[in-house]
């Protein structure tokens, strides 16, 4: 691993992590290429901003857990291979109800070239810091849909709020937003902006 990224949870005590795509449960069903631990990599100016936002985090009464920082483009290429396969139905329901696998591209949920893979970008959500459970947030993660937008519509009063204090939090960390995620945010000032890294999570 380069000698700038770290894992999150050796600099960031406290935080929860659940690294999807180190095992099948995620959108293409098996862990993916470059994946090799189940742990959670990120520039260290990264896990320098998820610090002052677990700490936020922690005066509200709540944690962070997180699902994946760097991702390795050789993991996003198997992304854009996966879509490319005849359709199994085995995570449709979970992950793309409304879409077929070959649109989440075009529709913005998977990109090509992704701030993951230049160390500057999260996924996660609040958590019970006691238990590591998600709050309320209305659609899981990797949820391809438009219920994961923000400002979407249908989901309860509850969760909208946890999901306007998640991108509260986060802005005021350094993170903007990605409107079609309400879990994705990319850090404001990037270490690597024009850099696409293939590193394995070791």
């Amino acid at each position: 691993m380069r000698d700038d990224f770290a894992y999150v949870d050796e600099l960031v005590p406290g935080i929860r992590w659940d690294a999807k795509y180190a095992t099948a449960d995620n959108f293409t069903g098996a862990p993916v290429d470059g994946y090799l631990s189940g742990r959670v990599v990120g520039t260290r100016t990264l896990c320098a901003a998820l610090l002052a936002a677990q700490g936020k985090a922690e005066a509200m009464g709540l944690g962070l857990l997180v699902w994946d920082a760097y991702r390795p483009q050789r993991a996003v290429d198997r992304f854009r291979e996966w879509t490319e396969l005849p359709e199994d139905g085995r995570t449709k329901a979970r992950h793309y109800p409304n879409i077929d696998k070959t649109e989440m591209f075009a529709k913005g949920y998977v990109i090509a070239k992704s701030g993951h893979s230049r160390g500057g970008t999260v996924d996660l959500t609040l958590c019970d810091p006691a238990t590591g459970e998600p709050v309320p947030m209305g659609g899981g993660y990797d949820l391809m849909d438009e219920v994961s937008h923000h400002g979407a519509v249908g989901i309860t009063e509850i969760e909208a709020r946890n999901r306007s204090r998640l991108r509260s939090l986060m802005e005021s960390c350094g993170f903007r937003a990605y409107e079609y995620e309400w879990w994705h945010y990319t850090l404001k000032d990037e270490p690597y902006p024009d850099t696409y890294f293939d590193f394995p999570v070791t």
